[in-house]
């Protein structure tokens, strides 16, 4: 093997990290050290490749800040060793977990890809192998022996997307996530095509791990309809620090004034209450429609083209590490790790 080129390969658990019992057809984990009898062409990749499994393996709708915390710790204490990352994550909080991994992992200058399958890794249809070892030969790539994608992405069926621009919008389907504000940072097939001109450059500076996560956040959802007496106990919580709320279009919302006094109660009283659009595709314009200037003049802040997923963890990280307002508003108006366009 190339021992010049080592991947670690992290499973979190997920559908990727099954196979079923031949006996029983119950499923059950993945047992890594038989990875080479499993899927052979690995072997092929001539890379050396280690591993990590966490014990116990998480159910991705179990996925919360303590375990992003220790991935991120896990990768920190593997940093200098390896040349890149895989991690093997349940499909359906996959970005939110990129999402945040790409805040918390300051001058990660080292590809970090995410990947999982629809299918069971042992089922014999399953789209996991080609899924893993796709991640393992973009983990691997280097430039003059500068690794290619030194960012968090997630990788699959074919294309590799950054991690906090992507949103799984497909739960029955191969192709399960979409970036729909940003360009795909590669396409495969027969070869890998990247999108050089769309991936972070490395800056390599020292890898920083913030693992500070401010965790009294919450999203609201409009719809037509919503009344105060249920967004009142949201908006008057002591202990809510932010919210996500996601509006309408380009980030319009209801003008009635029992709405806007509540909202702007909450901002009087510290809350940060971030703008971001139920549409998968656009960005928030808070001065396009009078509907969404009122949230502007009261203080909301725009998420720009943001996804929910990279706002609800941004507020995590930007609160976990800032506490003047001011400071946290420059930064949720800035494009911390390509999460928004600027």
């Amino acid at each position: 093997m190339d021992t010049n080129t080592s991947i670690l390969i992290i499973s979190t658990g997920g559908t990727i990290g099954m196979i079923q019992d031949q006996s029983s057809g119950v499923l059950k984990p993945f047992n890594f050290e038989n990875i080479y009898e499993q899927i052979p062409d690995l072997k092929q990749l001539n890379h050396e490749l280690d591993f990590y499994c966490f014990e116990p393996l998480i159910d991705s709708s179990n996925m919360d800040p303590e375990v992003w915390r220790q991935l991120a710790r896990v990768i920190a204490h593997n940093y200098e060793d390896h040349d890149g990352f895989v991690v093997l994550h349940g499909s359906d909080t996959m970005a939110y977990t990129a999402s945040a991994l790409s805040f918390m992992l300051e001058n990660l200058n080292k590809p970090l890809i995410f990947t999982g399958s629809q299918l069971p890794l042992g089922f014999l249809r399953s789209d996991g192998r080609d899924n893993l070892i796709t991640a393992i030969e973009i983990a691997a790539a280097k430039v003059d022996e500068t690794p290619l994608v030194p960012e968090v992405c997630i990788y699959f069926e074919n294309q590799l997307l950054r991690g906090n621009r992507s949103v799984k919008y497909n739960a029955e389907n191969f192709n399960a996530f979409v970036s729909a504000n940003y360009p795909a940072l590669a396409d495969v097939g027969i070869y890998i095509k990247y999108n050089k001109d769309k991936i972070r450059k490395p800056n390599f500076k020292k890898l920083k791990v913030h693992t500070e996560l401010e965790e009294n956040v919450g999203i609201v959802k409009l719809f037509p309809g919503i009344s105060e007496e249920f967004l009142k106990p949201v908006f008057t919580n002591p202990k809510t620090k932010a919210i996500v709320l996601e509006t309408f279009g380009s980030g319009n919302a209801n003008t009635e004034s029992w709405f806007l006094d509540l909202l702007e109660r909450a901002i009087k009283n510290g809350m940060i209450i971030l703008n971001v659009s139920q549409c998968m595709h656009g960005s928030v314009d808070q001065g396009k429609y009078e509907t969404g200037m009122g949230l502007a003049k009261i203080g909301v802040i725009s998420g720009h083209d943001i996804t929910m997923e990279a706002a609800i963890s941004k507020l995590m990280y930007v609160l976990g590490k800032e506490e003047k307002k001011d400071n946290v508003l420059r930064l949720l108006n800035m494009s911390l790790r390509g999460e928004i366009s600027n």
